[in-house]
């Protein structure tokens, strides 16, 4: 049984708070640059960002295909590691984070958010579906793993209620599929905290 555990190489690129704006008088003196070195220029500060970087070559350099490639290469990473057995239900919260981060992170390179919702709801879906044992009880091991199943609950419905009505239908089997999971498992008595519904209302 393989256990997957993604380095620290793998984290997902943060941003800082977005840089000022230049100062009007070096603004125009950039533009006036002889063409040549601004592209040099761009070129360099583009390769020092490494997510400016791969926004770019996804929008500029892959084709009408790439975007269901990426979720299709997701989809894998979030069927996979959450089946079979981990050593504690810590293991198993892990990797749960770092699929998320992942699925955050493919939704800042392309700005696929449909995308990155449907495969949270999979992920949730997964879990409760492969995990039945281990979510079945809240007490001290499994409290921070329900927490966390919860609140990602929460906040897929959330993300779902921003989108266009016509993706909820998409959505809805799923959704429904993990809420009643959800309530079924462990996690209820943190579901009736929170004041989660029961099933999926569009």
């Amino acid at each position: 049984m393989t256990i997957w555990l993604w380095s620290q190489s793998d984290a997902v690129p943060t941003f800082g708070s977005l840089m000022p704006a230049l100062p009007p008088e070096l603004r125009k003196a950039l533009f006036q640059l002889p063409e040549k070195e601004k592209d040099q220029l761009l070129a360099r500060l583009v390769a020092q960002d490494t997510v400016l970087t791969e926004q770019l070559a996804f929008r500029l350099l892959e084709g009408p295909a790439a975007l269901e490639n990426r979720r299709t290469s997701l989809r894998a990473q979030v069927d996979d590691p959450v089946r079979g057995f981990h050593q504690t239900p810590n293991d198993l919260l892990v990797i749960l984070r770092q699929l998320q981060a992942r699925l955050a992170y493919h939704a800042r390179i392309t700005g696929d958010a449909f995308g990155e919702i449907e495969l949270s709801w999979r992920l949730l879906a997964n879990v409760f579906r492969h995990q039945a044992e281990v979510t079945a009880r809240l007490h001290g091991p499994t409290q921070p793993l329900l927490q966390h199943l919860t609140k990602r609950t929460h906040e897929a419905l959330k993300q779902t209620a921003r989108l266009h009505e016509d993706y909820h239908l998409e959505l809805a089997e799923t959704a429904n599929t993990v809420l009643a999971a959800l309530w079924q498992s462990g996690a209820a008595p943190l579901a009736r905290e929170l004041g989660l519904p029961k099933s999926f209302e569009s």
